[in-house]
Order: structure tokens, then sequence, then C-alpha cells
């Protein structure tokens, strides 16, 4: 269980009743689109950062894209560059974060189904505050979107950002209660699988 003071990692929970969902809070906004970078994940990533994000974790890094309006919509032309970039064979992969990608599924869920289908062998990293348990149980509660958000993904970075547990040591993560997990293995397993990348 996540505890926290108010002044130190999530500002809120995700709520049991399911009442964060995508097609209520997601304004198929991004917040900035970057190709070619390195520290979203292993070898050159392309990045797409969405916009909206509840949690509102204390220390976010990137506060702005908190707002569910923040930067610019997300297009058809915005896409078909993301899979260009993506196509160049030095390119490892895309990484979905934000904001929030499992509360911008309508974005990230076109955009993966692609990149599955006409990319297979690039993989898919997703950061999220949603933890691996939580986004289980929402996807018990009928959060389909969600589930197949995940099982699109090779590579899950979980849970929320929390300032005193932060250590600039770690890879791919900012707070020491986060997980790297490899999601493919994980589906088949009771417990996720988590990779030590470190």
């Amino acid at each position: 269980m996540l505890t926290t003071s108010k002044d130190d990692g999530p500002r809120q929970l995700p709520p049991v009743n399911g009442s964060w969902s995508a097609a209520r809070l997601s304004q198929r906004f991004v917040a900035d689109y970057k190709p070619h970078v390195f520290v979203d994940g292993p070898g050159v990533r392309c990045s797409l950062y969405v916009s909206g994000c509840p949690f509102k974790c204390v220390g976010c890094y990137n506060e702005a894209a908190q707002s569910f309006r923040y930067g610019f919509e997300y297009t058809d032309q915005l896409e078909e560059r993301i899979l260009a970039d993506l196509a160049h064979s030095y390119v490892a992969g895309l990484t979905l974060l934000g904001g929030e990608p499992f509360l911008n599924t309508g974005v990230c869920l076109q955009l993966a189904r692609r990149v599955r289908e006409e990319l297979p062998q690039k993989t898919i990293w997703a950061w999220s505050g949603y933890t691996w348990e939580q986004l289980l149980f929402s996807a018990r509660q009928g959060s389909s979107d969600q589930l197949e958000l995940l099982e699109l993904c090779d590579v899950l970075v979980d849970g929320p950002f929390i300032q005193s547990r932060y250590n600039s040591q770690l890879a791919f993560r900012g707070s020491e209660n986060q997980r790297i997990i490899d999601v493919q293995q994980s589906l088949t397993r009771p417990n996720p699988v988590v990779l030590d990348l470190d």
C-alpha cells in the first residue's frame, strides 16, 4: 500500500469507483513529441508526452503536463511523423509518458496498435503513475482500454514519483518505489517480473 504525506508523492490516488477514465478526462492533447532521444528507455527512442495527469505528484518533473488541455491536439499528421521516425533502423522503439498514458488511451492505443502492426520489431515502453496492481484492478473493473494498452507494451515503469525516495542513480526511474516491469512475462504470472537495469 502506498502511503505518503500531502507534501510527498501523489496529491491524489486513483479512486476505486473508476471515475478516472480516459473517456471522461482525456482531451487528446499532447505536451510534446521528441524524436531520437536517449533517456526514455534503452537505445534511441521516439517519446510521446501525453497531456493530463490527476496524480499531481509533488516534485513532478513535467508539472505543466498535468493539465489535460496543455500542449496541442494529437493529429493524424503527428502520428504519421512518429511512425516515420520509428521506422529508422537505429530507433529502438516508442516511449509513452506524460502526463498519464493510461488516461490517454484514445491517443496511446491508436498509436501503439499501429506500431505493433507496422513496426512489430520496435519496443514500446510506458511510464505510469499507476502501479501494475492498480492497472490490473482497473482492468477487472471494466477498464478494457487500459488493459489493451498494457498488453501492447513491452515494459512498464510503474508507480507515482515520491520525492523522499528520489534517487538520481536509478536507471529510467525517479524514485525508488518505481519498478521496471517486463509486461509480456508478467501477464502470464501471478506477480510482476521486475527488471534490474541499474
